[in-house]
């Protein structure tokens, strides 16, 4: 049986590296952006997706009356909004934003996760000696491999607003 984290991962490392077509054929699909996180506290989860997974932060700004994020997340005309973009290196700009709600109770996700954020780090035991310093509640890890391809260590956190992150190291083939 593959446990979810591990078929999360094993997906991405599939989108990643597998064959897709030819290089000659044009992409005509989905362009993804970026995934954004509503929080409760821009500055606690800066520590995290700042401090300890290493994304720049692009920005931050106050949300108009008239913003997008009402209506779409469903917040009340009452409620603040802060809107941060960060990037994960030069390639992939302003891929995560977290979406700051203050002025009205925010509810946790439920469980089962319904979703995942992946991210590939370098030092995972590393990472998680700082995000336990956190009192962030940690899920155990495991080691996943496709013999002769590849092989990577993954583990898991919840967030300080209950989302599930999903972080992966590659290691080399032995």
């Amino acid at each position: 049986m593959i446990r979810r984290p591990f078929a999360l991962v094993l997906a991405l490392l599939f989108c990643v590296i597998g064959p897709v077509g030819s290089d000659d054929e044009p992409y005509d699909g989905a362009d993804f952006k970026r995934v954004t996180l509503v929080v409760a506290d821009m500055e606690k989860s800066l520590q995290i997706y700042r401090d300890i997974l290493g994304f720049t932060l692009d920005g931050i700004m106050e949300s108009s009356a008239e913003s997008y994020s009402y209506p779409v997340f469903k917040i009340d005309p009452e409620a603040e909004v802060r809107f941060a973009t960060l990037s994960a290196g030069p390639e992939q700009i302003r891929t995560m934003a977290l979406t700051e709600i203050t002025g009205m109770d925010l509810p946790k996700p439920g469980r089962p996760f319904m979703t995942a954020t992946v991210i590939r780090v370098a030092d995972l035991d590393g990472t998680f000696k700082k995000l336990e310093a956190l009192g962030l509640e940690i899920v155990p890890g495991t080691i996943a491999e496709r013999p002769g391809e590849f092989k990577f260590k993954e583990q898991a956190f919840v967030d300080f607003d209950g989302h599930l992150i999903v972080l992966y190291q590659m290691l080399p083939l032995e």
